[in-house]
Parts: C-alpha cells; structure tokens; sequence
C-alpha cells in the first residue's frame, strides 16, 4: 500500500480527479489517499503560492503527488504552483508520451509514438529578469552541469527501461554556445555509457519542423526547459488532441504527475469534461511506485474505450465515435472494460519493477578558475560607439584595456558598421592586452573610475577561463 498526496483542484479538477480515482482503485491500486487543498481558494485567502505549508509537510511526507489542474489568479504577484512544486521538490524531469490514437482520435500521423523529456528546473524559467536601462530589460538563462547530467541520463534510463531505441537531443547550441553547448556536450558524453542506444542531436528549430511534419522519425526527445515546454505540447496537440495527454515530474525524492491541460472553468460543473489527461497521468504513478500491473491494466482498458468509440465532446466525430459521453460515464467505461485489450490499438505491457532509479549527482573536481577580464554594462543615451569608446577609455587601468562594445550581442566597437540599430545598453569588454590574469581588485578600480568619469556601469560579468578554455561569447561578428 502507497500512501500519495491528491489535489484535486480548481475547475474540471475535482470531477476528473473523482473519475481517474475511480478507475484505477477499480484496477486494483494499492493506494491510501491523503487529500490536500491547493489552488485558486488558496491563492485568494492570501497565500500568493496557491498552497499552504502544512500541505508542503504532507506531500514531502508521502512523495508521490497527483494534482488535478488548478487556477492561477492574474495579476497580484501570484506565482505559478506547477513551476514552484518542480524547483522547490526537485521535480528535474518532466516526461510526457506523445502517442497517436489513429483512426480513433483524428491526426495527420498516425503511427507517432514519442516521449518528450523536459529538464524541469533551470534554464530560463528561472525567472531572473531585470530592467537595466529605459530600453532594454534581461533575462538569465542558467544551465549547469548537474542539471543537463541529470535530465540527459534519465532520458536514456527511461529509453533503457521502455525499451526505446534512439535518444534525440535537441538545442540551439549553433547560437548559445556556453549555455546550451554544455548541453550538447553532456549529452554526447553522456550517449557513450548507452552503446545499445541510437543518438543523435538537432539544432532545435530543423528539429522542431522535423518532428511537426514527421514525428515518427523520432523516439525520446530531451532537452531544455524553455524547448521542452513549448515543443511538448506541440507534440501532445498533434497526435489528436492535448487534452489527452499526462504528464510526469520526477525528482530524486519526490515526484508529481499531472494532466497537461489546464482547469477549464468553463466546463466545470458540466459533467462534460475529458478525464484522460490526469488518466494518463495516474498510469505513469503507477509505473512509477511499482504497481506496473494495474497500471498496465488501466492503459489497456483506457484503449479499450477510445477503440469502441466511447467518446468525451472533444474527440467526439460522427462517423468515427459510436457514443457520446460525459466524465463519469467515460470513467464507466474505461472501469467496464478493465481485463479487456485493443484489438486496433497496440495494447501496453510494461515491464515489472519499480521506478527508474538513478546515481545522485557526484560533483566533479574544480577546474583552475582564471580572471581574464570583465564585461560592463552601460547605460548610455548616445548612438556613437566611437563616441562611447572615448569616454570609456578614460576608465582603463594598466592592466584593463578597452578592447570590444557590442550593442544587444553585435560588434559596435571597433570597426562597427553605421548601419547597426543601437539602445541605450552596451557591453563594454576590457581585457589584458596580453592575455595575462587580472584580479578583481582591477575590476572594483576599474568601477570607481567609471563614477569618476560619471558612466552609468549598471551590471558586470567576469570573463573566466575554465582549465585554461576561455569560457565566455564573443561578441556577434567579432
């Protein structure tokens, strides 16, 4: 017996959360419920997190937690539940199958079979962003080792466990060479360990436009956060309908499982909605703590239903579905049809055992960490970056010389062309002229000779060397 957290949250939330309940304890699930309050009821009463700690205590308690779709109230500084349960748990993989239902559910590809894995936690989501001057404002995308190692191994664990052949890593490494190049190089260090397993990598957008129009050339997708959420339900829309599809957040200790759609309000009360999102989601729970048999089970007999045609309004088609039906009768039927197979459909059969279980991150020794130099951001009204180089050069030290201004990424300075578009934010790069080691007392002199000479130094970014590798951009057309 399982001990899990449920949410049952706002909109449809409760009515599917009681039809997917019903199912799988139906099937045979050896689960004790513990039932927490999260969601819009939560935000309004003052908590901007949408949940209350006691909640928090239950669910780090049981570790395993199926939420129905909640509401984020706009505006007020209300902060998403979903991003704040991932990063707070250490949710790190999101994965989400991507599987036809053809001829039964409409698509234009009818034997796609993918599963999209999402590194859940960094990249750009993680939400530090900043107005730094009346024109431009930033964001920060981080990328660490530990957390490409971690999203690229369970990917091809998983393919491992499911007996998946090929693993696809997909960045824009081309273009973001630190951040989304240490990407790509963990996964190609990463592939090696997997011998048995196809790779291969596609910068993000041939990538994309490859598994639109042929999705079946793929297998296991894994990738960033920020690719992973916009390319995951893409995928899950164009198997038939998004409102199918589950998902699973899986961390070292805890874990979540979720649909994909949100609460609806609309349809809530109606008796109408689709339960086989968070159905699906349940399935991958169940996978999940062992009880692969029910889960089994359940996914069989939810084939079941989709092939003889019992439908919700939404994949409901004349021709092709044979009965149209609403929340609970759907949950009915699926419950009807537990011990049954497809006979259209390929039936599942999962392999016996218990979550995948993974090495927890071993750090690395340190690399010999150099301070070649640093890059200032200034604000400054002019349009002149021979102009600005004048002024900034009345800042150099002996050991910092001015040697490069961009303007958003591109070379202004020097040989800049009059064509660039300029705002009001300029890198300003001062290194040694001959490639020796400065330290960061140059740098804080460096800052006071910018207040001297009245420049608006507004942010800084040391420029390292990692192991002797210079380990920052240059400068767009340098």
């Amino acid at each position: 017996m399982t001990k899990i957290t449920v949410a049952k949250g706002d909109g449809i939330g409760p009515e599917i959360m009681d039809a997917t309940l019903k199912i799988i304890l139906a099937a045979g699930a050896q689960i004790e419920i513990e039932e927490i309050e999260v969601g819009e009821k939560v935000y309004l009463a003052g908590n901007t997190s949408g949940i209350a700690k006691e909640s928090w205590d239950i669910i780090r308690k049981n570790k395993i937690f199926l939420k129905a779709p909640i509401t984020t109230p706009q505006g007020g500084g209300y902060k998403s539940l979903n991003v704040t349960t991932r990063k707070f748990l250490g949710l790190y993989s999101n994965v989400r199958p991507c599987k036809s239902l053809h001829p039964f559910v409409k698509t234009k590809h009818p034997v796609m079979d993918i599963v999209i894995i999402r590194e859940n936690e960094e990249d750009l989501y993680g939400g530090i962003e900043h107005q730094q001057t009346d024109e431009v404002v930033q964001c920060l995308k981080l990328i660490s080792r530990p957390g490409c190692e971690k999203i690229v191994r369970y990917a091809f664990e998983y393919a491992k466990q499911y007996n998946r052949k090929k693993v696809t890593c997909f960045t824009k490494d081309n273009i973001m060479k630190q951040t989304d190049g240490l990407f790509h190089q963990v996964f190609d260090e990463i592939a090696k360990e997997y011998p048995q397993i196809e790779n291969e990598h596609w910068i993000i957008d041939i990538g994309a436009a490859k598994m639109a129009d042929t999705p079946e050339a793929f297998d296991v997708i894994v990738m960033p956060n920020l690719y992973g959420d916009v390319l995951s339900d893409v995928a899950a829309q164009i198997t038939g309908s998004v409102g199918l599809a589950g998902s699973a957040n899986i961390g070292e200790e805890c874990a979540m499982f979720e649909a994909i759609h949100g609460s609806a309000p609309k349809r809530a009360g109606q008796n109408s909605a689709n339960p086989s999102g968070l159905l699906q989601g349940a399935v991958m729970m169940l996978s999940h703590i062992g009880q692969t048999d029910v889960a089994e089970k359940v996914q069989n007999a939810w084939l079941k239903t989709i092939e003889d045609g019992v439908h919700t309004y939404d994949i409901f088609k004349e021709g092709v579905s044979k009965q149209k039906v609403g929340t609970m009768e759907f949950a009915q039927a699926v419950i009807d049809n537990l011990g049954n197979r497809p006979e259209v459909l390929k039936a599942v059969s999962y392999a016996k055992g218990t979550a995948l279980s993974l090495p927890k991150y071993k750090r690395k020794a340190a690399a010999k960490k150099e301070l070649m130099g640093v890059d200032v951001f200034v604000d400054w009204r002019g349009t002149s970056p021979d102009e600005l180089a004048y002024l900034l050069k009345k800042m150099e030290l002996e050991e910092l010389k001015l040697t490069m201004i961009t303007n958003r990424g591109i070379k202004v300075y020097p040989e800049g062309f009059p064509e660039t578009f300029c705002t009001d934010h300029w890198r300003c790069r001062f290194t040694s002229n001959d490639g020796n080691i400065v330290s960061k007392k140059n740098i804080v002199q460096l800052l006071s000779n910018a207040i001297t000479e009245n420049i608006d130094a507004i942010k800084t970014e040391n420029l390292y060397a990692f192991d002797g590798k210079l380990a920052f951009s240059l400068g767009q057309g340098q």
